[in-house]
């Protein structure tokens, strides 16, 4: 594919050369890594490796990192009734959190206008549920991967152990992009995908803050990840999430993208006034914007894009493929014809100035025609 403009890399991050060198190096690697021979010992070197480049990019314990094969996987792993009964999620969760994983039921946590969490409304939830006897696994992103939007982690941590409850943070779209500690935002369990930091497809991390937090194993049978994922491990695809970990340069890397951030932003409000940037007056991922356009309709603004060769989506890229009304902005109390009518722009260290420029140019296009044409684009 050429002369292409990506924007779309919360969806899924462009392999980082070092990636894709590990990913091939380790393809020729003959051994599974619970092998005691030669072959076998060096996979699981491999496998070692990685493991100690993914800790280091949250500040953790290699010995606690759980790899498995995606984000999905982890945030179910991790979502499973054990000391805590009863689950706590934000509304503005991704799918795979709002599900439950293995509880009965979920009860959800509100948000405010800009999609932050309501930490009085847990406090209050939280101390019903001690007072009762009970405690909760409470699960909050790092940040939201529609609107960019960073939650208050270690403030909802505080209360959270306060009233002995765990905490489980879903930071696949915050890794790579902000700083993360799993220590210092005082998180129980942390979630990755190799994918969104320009790793391969295919590989994901639990993070555990240490080993005395329990899990109950979703796939059984094994004794690899120390018995908390039965199954030979993706020593390919693992090699490359290690690599991309390490690769990570995280202050020229979220410099390089906050400036591209006020570039475009400053080019939609230029151009189009009347554009709603989502979250734009508190702290969000600097590669995330999420922009409507009044009047329009995100199905066929995401088709005229890509006609225009900009890849762009209408929010989580977890659909397959849909276009499905935003359940984020749902959340947030958007009205429903503004919400379908958003575009979520995210970037990577590898975007350009003159990609913001192609897509701000197809944008006045768009606004012009749907300007022109009365209904236009939303009919």
């Amino acid at each position: 594919m050429t002369d292409r403009t990506y924007l779309d890399w919360n969806a899924t991050a462009p392999l980082r050369p070092a990636a894709r060198e590990a990913v091939v190096a380790a393809l020729s690697v003959v051994g599974n890594p619970s092998s005691v021979h030669a072959e076998g010992r060096e996979a699981r070197r491999i496998v070692a490796s990685a493991r100690l480049e993914v800790a280091a990019l949250v500040g953790a314990d290699p010995r606690n990192v759980i790899f498995t094969s995606g984000g999905a996987e982890a945030n179910v792993l991790a979502l499973a009734p054990g000391a805590c009964r009863r689950l706590i999620v934000s509304a503005v969760e991704h799918p795979s959190v709002l599900a439950g994983g293995r509880f009965a039921a979920v009860e959800r946590l509100p948000v405010d206008a800009d999609g932050r969490a309501d930490l009085a409304a847990l406090e209050r939830r939280l101390s019903e549920l001690h007072a009762a006897g009970e405690r909760a696994l409470v699960s909050l992103m790092a940040a939201n991967n529609e609107t960019g939007v960073v939650q208050p982690v270690a403030a909802a941590a505080a209360i959270v152990h306060r009233f002995a409850g765990l905490l489980h943070v879903d930071a696949v779209q915050a890794a790579g992009r902000m700083p993360l500690d799993i220590e210092a935002l005082d998180a129980d369990l942390l979630t990755l995908s190799a994918h969104k930091l320009g790793g391969p497809k295919g590989a994901g991390a639990l993070v555990r803050r240490d080993e005395e937090v329990e899990l109950v194993p979703l796939v059984t049978g094994g004794g690899q990840e120390a018995r908390l994922r039965a199954g030979t491990e993706n020593v390919a695809a693992i090699a490359g999430f290690g690599a991309a970990a390490a690769a990570v340069e995280l202050a020229a890397e979220s410099a390089h993208m906050r400036a591209l951030q006020r570039r475009l932003e400053d080019g939609l409000r230029a151009a189009t006034p009347q554009a709603v940037i989502f979250g734009a007056s508190v702290d969000r991922l600097p590669n995330t914007t999420l922009v409507a356009l009044p009047g329009g309709k995100a199905e066929t603004l995401v088709i005229a894009c890509d006609l225009a060769g900009v890849a762009v989506s209408s929010g989580s890229a977890c659909s397959s493929g849909k276009v499905a009304p935003s359940h984020v902005l749902a959340a947030m109390g958007v009205e429903p014809a503004l919400a379908r009518a958003a575009l979520r722009l995210s970037t990577g260290p590898a975007t350009a100035e003159t990609d913001i420029d192609r897509f701000l140019a197809v944008w006045r296009n768009l606004a012009e025609s749907l300007s022109k044409e009365g209904q236009g684009l939303a009919a």
